[in-house]
């Protein structure tokens, strides 16, 4: 697992041993950044269930203002930490040791939020729904979804909108984006 272009490109990423952590495969990454290349440059990510944290290595590489990545595990948190060494990328990263579902009550806004957590676990949708309920994403910002290509993701309320899928044989990616207001049309009344 490496790198794929900026600033630490071709560095070699550690990952996690054992069969809980699905690093997300050099294709899907490929893919993936191929439609989101233009969308990353100064944006603030957030690396939600982060395993080796390589989707936020990424974009810290190719010029994210800063990254914030979060797991659960220990190994996975050392291994984050390492990688972001490794790439000389740590001083625009923070990783975080806990539970991504409770990290997000925290209501920090983002432009570029990643989710690839353990399939079949209903944590992708209980993510989803928490983030637009905190409504934690930026104007124009990019939630990425990764899930296995039969599942169907929920429908999200306004301002989010299922923007794209992408499909890698059994793997999909889905991209929801959020419409520019920031206000509601509550505040404006």
């Amino acid at each position: 697992m490496r790198v794929i272009t900026g600033s630490a490109r071709g560095r070699r990423l550690r990952e996690l041993e054992g069969m809980e952590t699905r690093p997300t495969t050099d294709r899907v990454k490929e893919g993936l950044f191929s439609a989101l290349q233009f969308e990353i440059e100064g944006r603030r990510v957030l690396d939600l269930f982060a395993g080796t944290g390589q989707l936020g290595i990424e974009c810290l590489s190719r010029g994210a203002a800063e990254a914030v990545f979060v797991d659960r595990r220990a190994e996975a948190v050392r291994v984050i930490r390492e990688n972001l060494r490794t790439t000389e990328l740590a001083d625009r990263a923070a990783v975080i040791a806990g539970d991504s579902l409770a990290y997000l009550e925290r209501r920090q806004r983002f432009d570029l939020i990643f989710l690839d957590p353990p399939y079949s676990t209903g944590l992708l949708e209980q993510a989803l729904a928490r983030i637009t309920e905190f409504d934690i994403l930026n104007p124009h910002g990019i939630m990425v979804a990764e899930h296995p290509a039969q599942q169907r993701l929920p429908a999200l309320p306004d301002p989010y909108r299922l923007s794209r899928t992408y499909r890698y044989g059994r793997i999909a990616v889905t991209l929801f984006r959020r419409d520019g207001s920031n206000v509601s049309e509550e505040e404006t009344t």
